[in-house]
């Protein structure tokens, strides 16, 4: 089922994982829960020896447990849950995996625009139905949260401070009173949300001030806040773990260097070490330097080896990728990867050897064709 889908939800993609764990959960469940709090956790965390389970669980979120845990927790009660970080902290996967744990379905899902309105998360009407026969439940179109509401399951926010404040200000009420009015029916015009209904918001703490939440809304909800991955060895699985994903979801047979994603990693992170360092914006690439802009480099990279070249991946396609996905401002980045070039990967190149003369090469030549 999952080769008919570009890219599948939790719930299909680990569907056959999701129905073991079912089959071995005794423990409590929360209102309608298809897995208790432990399950839920063990399937986002993955499984030690110490579970005593007859199956390995693989890991699937990379962060601290008392994160997750925490997550859970907020769901098992009335509150809404929201997960602000960084942008490619891994908070939208993290939410998918758990309404896919907990409902299984993770795609009833609002996506939080300036051009996100009450409708899409509330409910709206088909306009030939109701000229046809009137308004009635029958002709209103039900948002995601609506039907999450009915359904007694979990539904998903992203991106909460990209909404406006008449939107913030009507997810209030749901998640206070837990229903919703539908003044235009007048019959059965009220949806009361059912044993299970929560909200997993996401938002970016970059976006602060662009919409902030008001103080009520707030309230409403637990914070967790998804920290950067500053340890080497996390980031290295993360990108190992989605790279993988990727090369099986596109039927790739090609090997992952590890010299290869060392360099990778060495390079964001002295990246990052610089754009602290810089004393302005134009001294700093407009990339957040996130895990998941090194997974899109490593995917730029493996594609382009796949397709266009001998189905290996080197040094000189990695070090191009790198440079073409993330100079996005003419000149300011292209002239802050020219330096760190200049002043990091070069002498690098000359003092370590192995792949780095690749690498420094294939960064060399993107610079100028792009320049």
């Amino acid at each position: 089922m999952t080769d008919d889908m570009l890219c599948a939800p939790a719930e299909v993609k680990y569907a056959d994982e999701l129905d073991w764990l079912e089959s071995v959960d005794d423990g409590p469940k929360p209102f309608s829960w298809r897995l208790s709090p432990k399950m839920v956790r063990l399937f986002v965390l993955g499984s030690e020896r110490a579970d005593g389970l007859d199956r390995e669980v693989p890991q699937k979120w990379f962060g601290d447990r008392s994160f997750v845990e925490r997550s859970i927790v907020t769901l098992a009660s009335d509150r809404g849950l929201l997960l602000i970080g960084d942008p490619g902290t891994g908070k939208s996967w993290l939410a998918e995996l758990l309404a896919a744990a907990i409902c299984r379905n993770s795609t009833l899902v609002v996506q939080g625009t300036a051009g996100t309105t009450e409708d899409h998360i509330k409910y709206s009407w088909n306009v030939s139905m109701v000229i046809a026969k009137g308004q009635s439940r029958e002709s209103m179109i039900p948002s995601p949260i609506m039907t999450a509401m009915e359904r007694g399951v979990i539904g998903r926010f992203e991106e909460l401070t990209r909404s406006t404040s008449d939107v913030q200000d009507a997810l209030i009420s749901i998640l206070s009173e837990k229903y919703v009015s539908i003044p235009e029916l007048d019959d059965d015009n009220i949806v009361f949300a059912q044993p299970g209904f929560s909200i997993i918001a996401t938002a970016n703490s970059r976006d602060r001030g662009v919409n902030d939440l008001s103080s009520a809304l707030k309230r409403r909800f637990n914070f967790v806040r998804v920290p950067v991955v500053t340890s080497k060895k996390s980031e290295a699985e993360i990108v190992r773990f989605r790279t993988t994903e990727l090369l099986r979801r596109h039927r790739i047979d090609l090997e992952l260097p590890p010299t290869l994603l060392d360099i990778l990693l060495q390079s964001f992170a002295g990246l990052r070490a610089a754009a602290a360092a810089a004393t302005g914006d134009d001294e700093r690439l407009e990339s957040a330097l996130s895990t998941a802009e090194q997974i899109g480099v490593l995917e730029d990279a493996i594609l382009h080896s796949h397709f266009f070249g001998d189905r290996t991946l080197r040094a000189e396609t990695l070090g191009g990728s790198l440079v073409g996905s993330l100079a996005r401002r003419t000149p300011e980045d292209l002239a802050i990867l020219n330096k760190y070039w200049h002043g990091v990967v070069e002498p690098r190149s000359k003092k370590d050897g192995g792949d780095w003369p690749g690498f420094l090469e294939g960064g060399r030549q993107a610079i100028t064709t792009l320049s």
